[in-house]
């Protein structure tokens, strides 16, 4: 059976022959911006999305290479995705997150790569990530790649991203800094609101089914235990449920946390066996219906669910917990 990074190898060879092909029919040219006059920025998922809109604005055509509720580790480009990339005109993305998106930046001419970690670099959270079932051992990025997940390294890439955009189109180069301003102002406040509504948390320490939360552990004084890895599709080992359900049992853990670009069932499981209730903990890699919620509101969401289960006086307004489950005997 041929392993996961050898298939997308594979894909990005197909799929970039044919992206080629397409370039060539339509010319292949580059424009500094779209016909609209617009920015032509592609985005590699979600939280980058947001970054290019919040600070691109109307400036900026914004395309995200990974659809509304899909998960983005397992990405698989399009030609025609391709050939978006090699004609764009600035990039975002995270490097190491998505194979197939950093092959395709290495083969654009865009003069605009803004890499995510050169602003705020990766750090290695990673568990015993385990073997996938044809026994070949997982590979992930080099680090925990879920750096958006800590309002104040979110702040930093948005910088950059800002940055990035005033040099690719300095006609609007004030409306870049501005809208910049604006955004870290936000998460600087969500920062502080997460400080504040965590510091009297009766509990310190959270189970989740995906090591996705280091970097918000890390920032805010927690103790996170996953049951898999930094990559969702890892299968725990025995010992490590075993270990999961210990460190539940030792520190009072009244909730298990799922999330909602993956199924919940292994979660669900450990919560059933520990008699706990399971809520929503969203690592934020998509959100499923863009229209009705972004990066700001998910976030209070989380913020809310995580004083629920650790014992927090509320804090955030207009935000309540969403537990989906009720402790099973």
């Amino acid at each position: 059976m041929i392993g996961r990074r050898t298939r997308s190898s594979i894909a990005i060879a197909a799929t970039a022959l044919t992206a080629s092909l397409v370039l060539t029919a339509c010319g292949g040219s580059s424009s500094a911006q779209s016909a609209d006059g617009k920015l032509k920025v592609v985005a590699s998922f979600y939280p980058m999305e947001y970054l290019a809109q919040q600070i691109g604005k109307e400036h900026v055509a914004v395309t995200d290479l990974t659809a509304a509720g899909v998960e983005p580790h397992d990405l698989e480009l399009t030609a025609k995705q391709v050939a978006t990339v090699q004609k764009s005109d600035a990039i975002i993305y995270l490097k190491g997150l998505q194979p197939t998106v950093d092959q395709a930046v290495g083969q654009s001419s865009a003069k605009y790569k803004i890499d995510a970690t050169a602003a705020s670099p990766l750090v290695d959270h990673h568990l015993d990530e385990g073997t996938e079932a044809d026994g070949h051992q997982h590979e992930g990025p080099a680090g925990d790649p879920h750096i958006w997940l800590d309002p104040t390294r979110y702040a930093a890439i948005a910088k950059s991203v800002g940055d990035g955009f005033a040099k690719a189109d300095p006609a609007h180069a004030d409306d870049y800094r501005k809208n910049t301003e604006d955004l870290v102002g936000r998460l600087t406040t969500l920062d502080q609101e997460f400080r504040d509504g965590l510091k009297d948390a009766k509990s310190r320490t959270f189970v989740t089914s995906h090591a996705a939360f280091g970097y918000l552990a890390d920032h805010y004084g927690l103790t996170q235990v996953a049951i898999n890895g930094v990559d969702p599709e890892s299968e725990p080992t025995p010992a490590r449920l075993a270990d999961v359900q210990k460190a539940a049992k030792d520190n009072g853990v009244t909730t298990i946390f799922f999330e909602t670009l993956v199924s919940p069932k292994l979660a669900d499981t450990v919560a059933k066996d520990l008699g706990l209730k399971t809520a929503v903990l969203d690592p934020l890699e998509g959100v499923k219906d863009p229209s009705k919620e972004d990066y700001l509101s998910v976030m209070k969401q989380n913020l809310a669910n995580l004083q629920a289960a650790l014992g927090a006086t509320p804090a955030a307004p207009g935000a309540t917990p969403t537990a989906t489950g009720t402790p099973t005997s």
